[in-house]
Formats: structure tokens, sequence, C-alpha cells
């Protein structure tokens, strides 16, 4: 998911994707930890969209902050 497409979504929305995020993190190490899992390499993307949308909703914190 790219940065550009995260900042068009409002505040909620983020929140949306971010908790859907880590269910299927947790899932993921979950299914890792009983039979291995599928597909590594969606630890790292999906870990990575998490910190994507984290910093976003930081960036939104602080601006709001400021005025």
């Amino acid at each position: 998911m790219k940065a550009r497409d995260l900042r068009e979504m409002d505040d909620q929305m983020l929140l949306d994707k971010l908790n859907a995020l880590k269910k299927q993190l947790f899932e993921i190490r979950f299914k890792h930890g009983i039979t291995g899992a599928d597909k590594p390499h969606l630890f790292k993307s999906i870990k990575r969209d998490i910190a994507r949308i984290l910093t976003i909703l930081n960036e939104r914190r602080l601006q709001t902050q400021e005025k």
C-alpha cells in the first residue's frame, strides 16, 4: 500500500485499516507458529503498512496540535 493512497483516507478509515492489518499480522504469526507461514514475505509488508499508517496518523495529530 502506498503512502499517498493512505493520505487520501480519513482518520477513521485509517484506524479501521490499522486494526485489520494488526489482526492479519496476528493470524499470520499464529499460523506460522503452528504450521509454518505460507507467505513469509507478508510479515515485512504488513509491518511496513502498519508503520505507514501510524506515521500518517501521528503527522495529522501533530498538525492539529500546532494550530
